[in-house]
């Protein structure tokens, strides 16, 4: 097997894990705790995202990553953990408008690793990922993925629900 069907296999596996972690075991839990307790516990995935800051370490050791593309993926990542961080500090404190940083929090989300997939894509980057990149795009994305879908659920269907 090669390094990109390598590399797409566990990409693929990590979603399924992730979703049926989230589905059977995570999504019950969210039912019984807060509004802002379930949007907190998701949003601490996301706090960890300053992880993309490896990147430059990658493309010094010769991971071929455009500056352009590496700028983008990092400087989306520190701001999807600052949005995080403060949102996490907003629910903490029941401020009103926490629902509404959180929407801000999921648009930039959405956008940067949408972004970082199709600059990847175009790069052709899971052909040479390796060490933590590997992990990060085999491992890490596919759980921010998977939590940001969760949290688009908990604002949806709990939506009425005052923080």
């Amino acid at each position: 097997m090669d390094l990109t069907a390598a590399a797409m296999l566990a990409n693929l596996l990590s979603f399924v894990v992730f979703l049926l972690l989230g589905i059977w075991y995570i999504a019950p839990r969210l039912a019984t705790a807060g509004k802002a307790n379930a949007l907190t516990f998701l949003l601490w995935v996301h706090a960890f995202r300053h992880v993309a800051l490896q990147v430059f370490s990658s493309q010094e050791m010769g991971f071929p990553i455009s500056d352009g593309l590496r700028n983008e993926i990092v400087y989306g990542d520190l701001a999807g953990m600052v949005l995080a961080l403060v949102a996490i500090i907003a629910l903490r404190f029941r401020f009103r408008f926490a629902t509404w940083l959180i929407a801000l929090f999921v648009v930039a989300t959405v956008v940067d690793l949408t972004n970082a997939l199709i600059g990847g894509i175009d790069e052709k980057l899971f052909d040479h990922a390796s060490g933590v990149t590997w992990i990060i795009l085999t491992f890490l994305v596919p759980l921010l993925w998977v939590s940001l879908g969760m949290i688009v659920w908990q604002l949806w269907s709990r939506r009425r629900e005052p923080i």
